[in-house]
This record gives structure tokens, sequence and C-alpha cells, in this order.
């Protein structure tokens, strides 16, 4: 069971969380605002989360105008940059299921009616992994396992 249910707002079409507990209250924050509707930024997610579980250094510093993050390999670390006192430690495998119920809640959203130049023949989220792969010059460590 996930710590933090999603729908889209009808309004803005953006996502929306919900927590029964507010201790996760800033995780369903960074997820619907820091990694936001970018598939990219969740595939950077799912890898770091990925990386630190098998005992490695994230592939990269996360990389965010508003949060301050660190992937251990105990916990996910979150740090609202705007907002004083609003942190949170989150245990690396909560912290990593709910990045991929976030994965999966954007997965099944229809497709946003775009112009895309990077594989259009592809539904986005297969065109945004093999961005991935290329730019990092990895298979993505989720491939496989969740898509």
């Amino acid at each position: 069971m996930s710590v933090v249910s999603l729908r889209i707002d009808p309004t803005y079409r953006q996502p929306v969380y919900q927590v029964e507990d507010q201790r996760y209250d800033l995780l369903g924050e960074w997820l619907t605002t820091d990694l936001g509707t970018f598939f990219l930024v969740v595939l950077d997610a799912l890898a770091m989360a990925d990386d630190v579980a098998r005992g490695e250094p994230p592939f990269e510093e996360w990389s965010s105008e508003n949060y301050a993050v660190s992937f251990t390999p105990s916990a996910l670390l979150i740090a609202n940059l705007w907002v004083p006192g609003a942190e949170g430690e989150f245990p690396a495998d909560v912290a990593r299921a709910a990045i991929e119920d976030y994965w999966r809640f954007l997965f099944a959203q229809p497709e946003r009616p775009a112009v895309r130049e990077y594989r259009p023949d592809l539904p986005e989220w297969q065109a945004e992994l093999l961005r991935w792969e290329e730019k990092w010059g990895r298979t993505h460590p989720y491939r496989g396992r969740l898509f």
C-alpha cells in the first residue's frame, strides 16, 4: 500500500497528492512538483533509488531549484529550499515504492497532445526511456521490471 495517493486535478490537469499520514506530506509534494509530469525526471529518481539500493552511489547528484535531495541506502532525504523546516527522511524502501507508484500513475494517464521531435513514433514514456538510456550510456535498471 502506497503512502501517497495520487490523482489528476480536473481543472489544471496536473498531479495532486494526498497522504493519510502527514509524515509523508513532503514526499508527496516532491513527487508531484519536482518530478512533475516529466518521465525523464522520474527515470532519474528510479535509477538513483535503485543504484543506492544496490550499494552504489547515485549516478549523479540530484539537481533541483526547489529541493535538496539525497538518496542513501537507508533513506531518501528531502528538504524544501523555500520553506524553512520543511524537510524529511523517508525509509528507502518506502520512498522507492512511492517513486515506482508515481511512475505507474503517470504511465496510466492519457498521453498529452504535443509535437515531439524525438521518436514521435513511440509512446512518450518509451521515447523518454530511450533518451534516458542514450544520455547515460546504460540500460535503465528498471527495464524489464517496471517497464
